[in-house]
């Protein structure tokens, strides 16, 4: 089943550059990025609610709570910057470019989680990464 939200994942992510690339014409980016954030947060919200989630709050470590918080940074920050390369950029070129965050999770998943890797992930990564170098100098 992973591979299915994985999917949906990527469309998800596909449509958000394309209604981004519209939205963000004339606009600031950050208050863009705030309005997508409050969107999120009350859709993410009703989800917690309405499976009757938000009773195992009150479970979280503080552990949890540490490194969610530094999740939703690194988040916040990937938005922000972003929203600023489609509003400079062409969608075709900067949403292919934030896909190496791919590569770069599996080397950091490597190096800080110790995770180890077969050939077929190693070539995969390196392809990302050979793509991303062509659609920057492209």
């Amino acid at each position: 089943m992973w591979w299915i939200f994985a999917l949906l994942s990527a469309f998800f992510a596909a449509l958000t550059a394309i209604f981004a690339k519209v939205g963000i014409k004339g606009v600031d980016t950050d208050l863009a990025t705030a309005i997508r954030t409050v969107v999120i947060l009350l859709i993410a919200w009703a989800i917690v609610i309405f499976r009757g989630g938000e009773w195992s709050i009150s479970g979280l470590t503080k552990t949890n709570w540490i490194f969610l918080i530094l999740s939703g940074c690194a988040t916040g920050l990937s938005w922000i910057c972003y929203f600023k390369a489609l509003q400079l950029g062409k969608v075709s070129q900067v949403a292919p470019i934030d896909k190496l965050s791919v590569a770069l999770a599996i080397i950091l998943a490597v190096v800080f989680l110790k995770e180890t890797l077969n050939i077929k992930q190693i070539i995969g990564a390196l392809l990302i990464i050979s793509g991303s170098i062509v659609l920057i100098f492209a």
